[in-house]
């Protein structure tokens, strides 16, 4: 008995140190939600936010690394709290982007994680396409309602288009490090770890 308590014990130890570190994982993706859009506005390039998408990039990777919730709350929240602190995005646009950005960070973690495309070959491909397609839908989709439901003005279904178009370097910079970052992830088992962490939680 004792043993068992001891095992059980040594468990849940085992289990609040993975909650700590993917909180800790947590605070760190948001923050570069934050602070990576700074950096790349110090790059000079006109509207560098809709040309390189800075800010998707901590929220697919919190989806992929921490699961659907975290990315969720990171995508909600890391738009939220830029436009409070400073000032970008713009208000109008934050309703859209905050939609968009927690459709990225939840559909590549339920992809990726609970769906088990992790265990995929090109998994990780699949699911970051996924989630860029299915939060451009949402964003449209908003963008349809804001038009139709609401009677917002200054609003055009063709933004969805000129986004993509614009965001094409954004695109190509997130197809081609996400997939890398989080392979030497899974390598190193940092991944597996945090996964299997992720299905015991759920």
């Amino acid at each position: 008995m004792a043993g068992a308590g001891k095992g059980k014990g040594d468990q849940n130890e085992g289990r609040t140190k993975m909650n700590v570190k993917r909180l800790a994982a947590g605070g760190l993706l948001l923050a570069m939600g934050i602070l990576v859009p700074q950096a790349f506005h110090l790059t000079g390039v006109p509207a560098s936010g809709a040309v390189f998408l800075p800010m998707h990039i901590p929220v697919l990777i919190a989806g992929f690394l921490l699961g659907p919730l975290y990315g969720l709350i990171i995508g909600m929240i890391s738009p939220l709290i830029s436009a409070m602190t400073t000032g970008m995005p713009a208000i109008a646009r934050l309703p859209f982007m905050i939609g968009e950005l927690a459709t990225y960070g939840a559909i590549s973690g339920l992809l990726f994680e609970q769906l088990g495309f992790y265990k995929r070959r090109f998994g990780i491909y699949i699911s970051l396409l996924g989630a860029m397609l299915v939060g451009r839908i949402v964003y449209g989709l908003m963008i349809v309602g804001a038009i139709y439901l609401f009677g917002v003005k200054g609003l055009s279904i063709g933004m969805v288009g000129t986004a993509i178009i614009t965001g094409i370097p954004g695109i190509v910079i997130q197809v081609v490090c996400i997939p890398v970052l989080i392979l030497a992830l899974k390598k190193g088992g940092v991944l597996s770890d945090i996964i299997r962490q992720g299905k015991k939680a759920s």
